[in-house]
């Protein structure tokens, strides 16, 4: 088959980094991020997220081939921050909701667990 293995959408070879930064020269504070073996998944929670910061002028993803697992997320801020300052903000926001709703999931399976076996 012409497909690429699976694992090759998701495990970075040799030499690829996660995340690289470009600065955006046409805008004042602002950046291009590049994120290899990742997709829509990522782009528009990490989009979804920034917007709610009140640092951010914009945000915006896009996925540059659809058959190449990347993607680049374009953020601008204002004088207060930098792009990528208001990107790790992001991140760790979304990790905290991501532990809560692990929470929250693991609560109520252990309920409906508890319910099951007492009735």
């Amino acid at each position: 088959m012409n497909a690429p293995d699976r694992f090759e959408l998701f495990l970075l070879g040799d030499g690829e980094t996660k995340v690289s930064m470009e600065q955006d020269t046409r805008q004042p504070n602002a950046a291009i991020f590049t994120f290899n073996k990742e997709d829509h998944t990522l782009g528009n929670l990490l989009r979804a997220t920034l917007i709610h910061n009140e640092h951010v002028i914009f945000s915006a993803y896009k996925v540059p081939h659809p058959l190449f697992p990347k993607f680049e997320l374009r953020i601008q801020t204002d004088e207060e921050t930098t792009p990528k300052e208001a990107l790790l903000a992001a991140c760790q926001s979304l990790i905290g909701d991501l532990q809560m709703l692990s929470q929250k999931l693991t609560r109520e399976w252990e309920l409906n667990k508890i319910a099951r076996d007492t009735s």
